[in-house]
């Protein structure tokens, strides 16, 4: 069978010029839309991503700082330097960039990120107000799952959706947004037993274990839609997602490609909030009318 490549890239096009778009508004109105990226690696990879949404950033009109604060950060150094970050006004959105130094707690940092700045779901406080329904900003890549499949049209309401691993950063917050949703959702992880007990049968397959060729096409069936969120980095330096890509492809309905799937919605995404983040921070100001349609921004609600 032939099955469908879903790449990210269309809908990242659309998502970038509802941020230009979004972003021109907001300058006329005297509003600079403002993301403030926190790190302390060397992590060439991580480096390079934050390059990425720097590069990104400014094609789309948004400022970007980078605030490097080297490898041998201290956890002090960081909480003061996201402290001062949520009390900025000119700063609208704030992500702490990870891997952190060794020793460096990422759950006592995350939560004095100020929620209204939040624009990767990172504080707590986020996911709380994810859980219940009221006003937040997902993490980018778990919305970025949910924005992938309304993109190509693929309904989850009652259908039987499995997602491959339990993270705060990416599991949990997407079923949140999948059970919104009225999806019926499993959540798989390291004690679950056979992964195809749970995904030959289902409708929808999402991937977030950061575990190389974890899914094989031998555990989905040919009505099964799979989206990879995995980014493992091999030792010839090629990306490859959590997905057997060879022998899924064929085998399932659809597949979100790694990379040029869900990573390239992400970053578009950080930015959509970021220049929503800004609005929401002056709400007498009139929302400009984007050519992505509403859509895009009624995901983001």
């Amino acid at each position: 069978m032939s099955t469908a490549i879903l790449s990210g890239k269309p809908l990242a096009g659309l998502i970038h010029r509802e941020v230009q778009e979004q972003a021109r508004s907001l300058e006329l109105d005297g509003v600079r839309p403002v993301v403030a990226v926190v790190m302390a690696t060397a992590d060439e990879s991580t480096r390079w991503y934050v390059r990425s949404i720097e590069r990104a950033a400014e094609r789309a009109g948004v400022g970007c700082r980078i605030i490097d604060l080297g490898h041998d950060a201290t956890e002090t150094e960081l909480a003061g330097v996201l402290r001062d970050v949520s009390a900025e006004p000119s700063a609208y959105g704030i992500i702490l960039q990870t891997p952190l130094p060794a020793g460096v707690r990422t759950d006592n940092l995350v939560g004095l990120i100020a929620p209204e700045k939040d624009i990767d779901g990172a504080n707590p406080l986020s996911l709380g107000r994810l859980a219940v329904g009221q006003p937040a900003f997902a993490p980018a890549t778990a919305r970025s799952v949910v924005d992938i499949l309304d993109h190509y049209q693929i309904p989850v309401a009652g259908k039987a959706v499995v997602v491959v691993g339990r993270s705060a950063v990416v599991g949990k917050p997407l079923s949140l947004l999948l059970l919104a949703r009225d999806a019926t959702v499993t959540v798989c992880h390291s004690r679950s037993g056979p992964l195809e007990r749970h995904t030959k049968d289902a409708d929808v397959v999402v991937v977030a274990a950061g575990r190389a060729g974890l899914l094989t096409g031998s555990q989905v069936s040919s009505r099964t839609v799979v989206v990879d969120v995995g980014t493992n980095v091999l030792s010839d330096g090629s990306l490859v997602g959590d997905v057997d890509q060879a022998s899924v492809t064929g085998t399932a309905a659809g597949l979100t490609p790694v990379p040029g799937g869900v990573g390239s919605v992400t970053t578009a995404l950080l930015l959509l909030h970021t220049v929503e983040a800004a609005r929401r921070q002056f709400p007498s100001l009139p929302l400009a009318a984007g050519t992505a349609g509403a859509q895009v921004l009624e995901a983001a609600g």
